[in-house]
């Protein structure tokens, strides 16, 4: 194009409209921004050209990608990671790196190829798998917590395997022995510095600056490179430097803020690290790894769910639970293709091995997403096959059912307790309404089971669950859940095992309202039209008070 900045608005222009595509087509925007990179690149279009300012924007990217990742990962957070997370995340990753080692291999590749893809396929996106579950208001399910456990196990090996990887080249043609021992001194060194720095420096430096928000953000960007350009030298990496400067400043009381501010400037700047990925790209060798690619893409989307399934179903957890978390893992993610480019930067591996992980990111992210946005009908089609990874007794998920269910008088039973049904349930009580509650958050039934409420842990989207209910009791059957998909779910339930009663739901606009009213809902709630037409009530209520008084004394 000649002029930077018109090859930089071009950019920027074509990923703007790239993404609303696959917003339309529901896809994560990485899908996106890596087609905008193969489109701009020399093998169509050839806009790129200023490869040296994008390759400097890309490399910033991926150090504040790092150092949010290091900001997220306190000690706390990593004391209290679940067996069942550990476990599965331990599990799904000597699986995947043991089995895509033998099938690389079986396709041809060199040991070192093998082992870079091997690698590269045990990573999932939690940045697309975060988005997805809080989109369908997963995250604090039962499975969504485990996705969530085993992921951070994921982050941190992450982490390992770049620190390996750049130690085993400060310590080429050195004996394991030497590379190890080599390893561990860096590490060691690595952690009494960022120990130090913890506890005596950076508690009064962060006070300080955070009398600035401006200076607050320059600063972690600063303290992120900084660390970053102290790896590479240490004879880490700069993505490994980056991860340990956020895990530095993880346990201070600015962690949210930072993260806060530093969130878009990631996305801004990953932007760049996947068109600059994109357009490095070549085709021809994309089109060779294609058969490579559909394997182990194969391997990826149906592998890593069912490893997933099976040790959540030996630790005692049910099919659907092991099914929906399973489901988080069928995709690799930006870190893949970060780790296998630095491995090309290391002359490990050739450019072909980048080639074929991003196809193989491209196929599985579009797929799982789709995967995991429509889980249920999903479960429904493949529930028959799935008894396998369920014990006769999944005793740990019935754990949370045991103690006083009580109930089953209840004149109302009410599905989902958060902050609308949680409040529903109790002024229901301190009317003398007999009501039994459900929800799918083991923290939540715990809670409010401490606090006198019969609560039965369960699913409203097990077309099961309703069976186990006293149902020919309940006058009326009240729904707060906010995905319109699950009421009709639900409501499907609630008919097909005979449920005597009346049903309400709550809908968050009319259209809902509508769709739920024909597919069986006595009552549509609006809890967001009613707040506010009830606070509007109220204000003029209280202003035409205030007249009467202001009348009154004259």
């Amino acid at each position: 194009m000649g002029n930077v900045y018109y090859e930089f608005t071009a950019l920027l222009l074509t990923s703007a409209v790239a993404g609303a595509i696959a917003l339309r087509l529901r896809q994560p925007l990485i899908v996106a921004f890596i087609v905008v990179g193969i489109l701009a690149g020399p093998a169509v279009l050839g806009w790129v050209q200023s490869h040296d300012q994008i390759d400097l924007l890309a490399q910033i990217g991926v150090t504040v990608l790092l150092f949010v990742v290091g900001l997220k990962l306190d000690l706390h957070l990593i004391r209290h990671i679940g067996p069942v997370a550990l476990a599965t995340g331990l599990g799904q990753l000597g699986f995947t790196i043991l089995f895509g080692f033998l099938i690389c291999i079986g396709l041809g590749m060199d040991t070192m190829k093998s082992l870079y893809v091997a690698v590269a396929l045990t990573f999932s996106s939690t940045i697309i798998i975060v988005k997805l579950l809080s989109d369908k208001r997963e995250i604090d399910s039962l499975h969504g917590r485990i996705a969530m456990g085993f992921l951070i196990v994921q982050d941190i090996a992450v982490v390992i395997a770049m620190m390996a990887v750049g130690s085993l080249q400060a310590h080429a043609g050195t004996g394991i022995a030497m590379t190890l021992l080599g390893i561990a001194g860096r590490l060691l060194a690595a952690g009494v510095l960022v120990a130090v720095l913890m506890r005596y420096v950076l508690p009064r430096l962060m006070e300080l600056l955070a009398r600035s928000q401006e200076l607050l953000l320059i600063f972690a960007i600063a303290w992120g490179t900084g660390f970053a350009a102290l790896g590479e030298m240490a004879g880490f990496s700069r993505e490994v430097g980056a991860f340990l400067a956020g895990f530095s400043l993880a346990s201070t009381t600015y962690r949210e803020a930072i993260s806060a501010r530093l969130t878009s400037i990631r996305d801004f700047l990953l932007l760049f690290f996947f068109i600059d990925l994109g357009a490095k790209l070549e085709i021809s060798a994309m089109g060779n790894e294609m058969g490579s690619a559909a394997i182990l893409s194969l391997f990826v989307l149906i592998g890593n769910p069912l490893i997933v399934m099976a040790i959540m179903g030996y630790m005692g957890y049910r099919k659907r639970t092991g099914f929906l978390a399973g489901l988080t893992v069928a995709q690799i993610s930006e870190f893949s293709i970060i780790f296998v480019a630095m491995g090309i930067s290391l002359g490990h591996v050739n450019n072909e091995a980048i080639g074929l992980v991003t196809l193989v990111g491209l196929i599985t992210i579009a797929l799982s997403t789709y995967m995991i946005l429509y889980s249920q009908h999903l479960y429904e089609w493949l529930m028959p096959w799935l008894h396998i990874f369920e014990r006769r007794q999944p005793h740990r998920e019935q754990l949370v059912e045991k103690g006083r269910k009580g109930g089953e008088d209840a004149q109302i039973i009410v599905f989902g307790l958060g902050r609308y049904g949680g409040r529903l349930i109790k002024s229901l009580m301190d009317q003398g309404i007999a009501v039994l509650g459900v929800d799918f958050d083991p923290e939540v039934v715990r809670a409010l089971r401490h606090q006198g409420v019969p609560v039965r842990y369960g699913d409203a989207e097990n077309p099961d669950f309703p069976e186990s209910l006293p149902l020919k009791a309940a006058r009326w059957v009240v729904s707060t859940l906010p995905q319109r998909e699950l009421n009709l779910t639900l409501l499907r339930s609630l008919s097909s095992h005979g449920c005597a009663g009346n049903i309400a739901v709550t809908a968050h606009d009319e259209t809902d309202g509508r769709l739920l009213k024909s597919a069986g809902a006595h009552i549509i709630l609006f809890p967001f039209m009613n707040a506010a037409d009830f606070a509007a009530q109220e204000l003029v209520t209280r202003i035409a008070a205030d007249e009467q008084s202001g009348t009154e004394r004259t």
